[in-house]
């Protein structure tokens, strides 16, 4: 049977979204990303860079499992302060739109470093449900708001954030789309960071393990070079690029050792071993337009 995809409002609008959709909506008790989020009641939908203790290992297998798992989550918390620090001088004023805010983890920690105004855009309902309710048991639903929206066309003003993030969510879109519509959103000198795992196609035009990340979680990843090529053409001018590919490594190491482990864990490790997936975190300044100064 054909899909309508107008009945969807426009929000999921063909069969690729049709399956990511379906991917994320079926994906509700995912004990890797429940369990970790139930320790503060930050649940994240991304990975992490930085070492852990490796003693940890060597502990019995219980406790063991519990110390990863906490470290885990450690982790993956620190990985938005990648974001965070980015985003440095940021007034309380501002307004911030992340594009792909699951279950809302990288929304609150950047409503609680700055104070600002935080809208989540996602187009998967029981996150957004599962994301309010925790904005009212953390008492701030009055500037943290999920949308059911396409990342790629949202439904807000044009200039109408100071800063848009992105947090592993980019090999979901077509870049230049996805783009084009945060610059649209963002005020003349408006800032744009990601956080991203891409392939290094300065070594290889193809990657086995890239294949097997892209079945896996139903994405698209994209070239390092067209992730350049797209804020160029969409008037983002990166002004931070770090390429921590070497950091990413010990977070699937530890994950590895999990109980929780669910097979992506290989492709990602060799990836980065050999260089031909890179994790990049990039900020971008968006340029005044020939009408705009």
């Amino acid at each position: 049977m054909s899909i309508d995809f107008d009945t969807k409002d426009g929000v999921v609008r063909n069969h690729y979204e049709q399956d990511l959709n379906d991917h994320w909506e079926e994906k509700q008790s995912d004990p890797i990303n429940l369990l970790l989020g139930a320790m503060d009641g930050l649940y994240h939908h991304h990975y992490a860079v930085g070492d852990f203790n490796r003693k940890l290992l060597q502990a019995p297998p219980v406790e063991r499992e519990r110390l990863i798992l906490r470290e885990m989550h450690r982790m993956e918390n620190e990985q938005v302060e990648l974001i965070l620090d980015a985003l440095d001088g940021l007034p309380p004023n501002a307004r911030v739109m992340d594009a792909g805010s699951g279950r809302g983890g990288t929304s609150f920690m950047v409503h609680e470093r700055y104070g600002c105004r935080v809208d989540g855009v996602n187009f998967c309902t029981h996150h957004i449900e599962f994301a309010e309710r925790l904005a009212e048991q953390r008492k701030c639903a009055d500037k943290v708001n999920f949308h059911y929206a396409n990342m790629a066309k949202t439904p807000f003003e044009s200039g109408s954030f100071d800063a848009v993030v992105s947090n592993e969510t980019t090999m979901y879109v077509d870049l230049n789309e996805a783009f084009a519509e945060f610059s649209r959103l963002l005020r003349p000198g408006g800032r744009y960071v990601l956080v991203t795992w891409c392939q290094n196609d300065a070594v290889a035009d193809k990657s086995d393990e890239v294949a097997a990340i892209d079945e896996h979680y139903v994405c698209h990843i994209h070239k390092r070079s067209a992730y350049l090529k797209a804020l160029s053409d969409n008037g983002l001018v990166p002004s931070r690029v770090l390429d921590l590919t070497s950091e990413a490594i010990p977070y699937w190491e530890l994950r590895e050792n999990s109980a929780l482990k669910t097979g992506v864990e290989a492709p990602f490790l060799a990836g980065y071993r050999t260089n031909s997936l890179n994790y990049l975190v990039i900020a971008a300044e968006r340029v005044v337009g020939p009408t705009e100064d």
